[in-house]
């Protein structure tokens, strides 16, 4: 089967750009007679065809960006869709929301739905199944179209686009190293399964932490949550190794650990500190509330916006994706002890 021919495919071939290409192929002034002949003799040859929904989606503004995200349940992702809600608003846009359920199809399909003219450009945080199975087709076809893209939080190399994320590694250091401080010597890790990038990279700033202290990586005491599966059942077998801390890579995990604890009559935090991830309304309000990880999705979510309503409305300059990074807090509530 032939591969598809595309614009960014004819671009790699005659070294210029995609927007060159694109002018070309619409027989633009500013593109010298020289390069357009090659540019369509290259194109009739190989019987490429432009994507007139894509072309659609480009030329015709509708000044709605669509977003989609893999749940509504956690705070963190509530808190993204109301910064990039009030980024776009400041720029006179609109948007319109989808949910994967963590499900590549439901990805796909609302991926498709979106990017046919509907909206000027994604947000998109991907889906667990998503990366799980490593297919990246439906957003490598969508850059190749050159639709505006932005991966937010949940992101993968091999899609080039702009992206902005927490700085995860940095974040679980953090965490971990607040524990140590305050005396803890055994802690365990509650994490997502390794294909979830965020998880890993705080798995492996809490490694990193540990490390420093002399302290070894104990296996037994690195818990992978499968979230199809019963979550507070999956934690407790760390009980029986006589922890003394728990890091847990979001705010859920963070409060069902506590209610085991609880179960169990072990006194938070005088023998068992927790921390969280993600300062939502459960870290704050549960009983103790949750030392944690405040992730800015507010921040991240305005960010992601302007990134793509900069590629949105300067399509003609040269792309070059970039990474925005935001930095994290530690809020110190009474699920841990003070730092000795």
């Amino acid at each position: 089967m032939k591969q598809k021919v595309t614009i960014k495919t004819i671009a790699k071939e005659l070294g210029v750009s995609t927007s060159t290409v694109s002018k070309a192929l619409k027989d633009s002034h500013e593109i010298s007679k020289e390069t357009k002949e090659k540019i369509q003799a290259y194109a009739d040859l190989y019987n490429y065809k432009p994507n007139n929904l894509a072309l659609q989606l480009r030329n015709q503004k509708t000044k709605l960006i669509g977003v989609i995200l893999p749940k509504i349940v956690h705070h963190f992702f509530s808190t993204i869709i109301k910064g990039i809600e009030e980024g776009a608003h400041d720029k006179g846009y609109r948007i319109m929301v989808c949910f994967s359920d963590e499900s590549h199809t439901k990805e796909v399909e609302n991926l498709k739905v979106l990017s046919n003219g509907s909206v000027d450009g994604l947000i998109v945080s991907i889906a667990n199944e998503t990366l799980a199975n490593k297919d990246f087709k439906h957003f490598q076809d969508l850059v190749s179209e050159e639709i505006p893209l932005v991966l937010l939080d949940r992101v993968v190399d091999e899609i080039l686009c702009d992206k902005v994320v927490v700085d995860d590694f940095g974040a679980g250091y953090k965490a971990t190293k607040h524990l140590l401080n305050t005396g803890c010597k055994k802690v365990a890790i509650l994490t997502t399964p390794e294909y979830v990038n965020v998880g890993t990279l705080r798995r492996k700033g809490y490694e990193k932490a540990l490390l420093e202290r002399k302290i070894p990586i104990d296996k037994d005491l690195i818990i992978e949550i499968d979230e199809k599966q019963n979550v507070k059942e999956q934690i407790r077998p760390v009980f029986d190794h006589n922890i003394d801390a728990i890091f847990a890579v979001n705010e859920i995990y963070a409060a069902k650990s506590i209610r085991i604890a609880k179960e169990k009559s072990i006194r938070i935090p005088e023998e068992l500190s927790v921390t969280g991830f993600t300062d939502g309304l459960i870290s704050e309000y549960s009983t103790p509330s949750i030392t944690t990880i405040a992730q800015h999705g507010l921040t991240m979510g305005k960010q992601a916006v302007e990134a793509l309503i900069n590629r949105i409305e300067n399509e003609s300059e040269k792309f070059n994706p970039k990474t925005i990074v935001i930095s994290s807090d530690l809020k110190l509530r009474e699920s841990t002890k003070p730092s000795s």
